[in-house]
């Protein structure tokens, strides 16, 4: 690692980690496919452990020896900073004092993320960064073998889903599905039974649905306020519900998706 003091905001070194709002970090891209966004030296140390390589890693001095432990044998710059040049240039307090700016890796196929799997959790739609750091928290937490991500789905490699994840988008195998039926076709041609989270008065219950689970299961999660698409309710072999009581209808994504994986990991 290439250790390398920057003073001021102004220092091109730094235009990685430059005005990072939700606008302008789903508009940076570079020819290798672009980058994204690890904040915490928890999260750099997992997505480092996972095989994606740092561009750069920005610093404050409290942390230098933390970067170093996860980066140090790599051939990365890592900038140290002042708070107030960390925070000048970010737009926010970086309170874990570390940020990393990482290559993007190529995603696998789908066929290549199914393959071995026997529970897999799809978010169709799903547009809350935080959402999605949360679903992906619980899949790899709650025993999930992958994740399929809607092309129109937010990005799970956008900080505040990283963060949320707590590094787990980094453990947990994932793609994004190109469309809706070349998907369905994937995993029929893998043996899944396709499972729709929906409020359905013809749907099956999630406790019956676990007493009878098929051998490979892929769960779908819908978008937030209109949940899945019509697409996705017809491309589903079993519409399944979670059980609602004291007036609450429905769950939030994310931790509709933990209860399913949860019924379903321990059956």
């Amino acid at each position: 690692m290439d250790l390398q003091r920057v003073t001021t905001p102004d220092d091109r070194r730094l235009d990685d980690y430059r005005a990072l709002t939700d606008t302008a970090l789903r508009t940076v891209k570079e020819p290798a496919g672009g980058l994204y966004i690890a904040e915490s030296t928890k999260v750099i140390a997992r997505a480092v452990a996972a095989g994606h390589r740092p561009r750069s890693v920005l610093v404050q001095e409290r942390r230098v020896d933390d970067v170093r432990a996860i980066v140090g044998d790599l051939d990365v710059p890592v900038y140290i900073v002042p708070d107030e040049v960390a925070e000048s240039v970010t737009g926010f307090a970086v309170h874990r004092g570390t940020i990393a700016s990482m290559h993007r890796p190529q995603l696998p196929t789908v066929r290549e993320v199914l393959e071995g799997a026997r529970l897999v959790l799809i978010l169709e739609n799903v547009g809350d960064h935080t959402n999605v750091g949360a679903a992906f928290r619980a899949a790899a937490g709650l025993g999930a073998d992958a994740v399929l991500v809607s092309p129109g789905g937010a990005d799970p490699l956008y900080r505040r889903s990283v963060r949320v994840s707590m590094g787990t988008v980094f453990q947990v195998p994932w793609t994004r599905i190109t469309d809706w039926e070349s998907a369905i076709a994937d995993l029929h041609a893998e043996g899944f039974d396709i499972a729709a989270l929906a409020l359905r008065d013809d749907a099956t219950t999630l406790d019956a649905y676990v007493a009878d689970r098929p051998e490979r299961v892929a769960i779908v999660m819908g978008a937030e306020g209109d949940g899945l698409s019509r697409e996705a309710m017809e491309g589903a072999d079993t519409i399944v519900t979670i059980p609602m009581y004291g007036g609450v209808d429905s769950l939030n994504v994310a931790s509709a998706a933990a209860v399913a994986l949860w019924a379903l990991s321990t059956s």
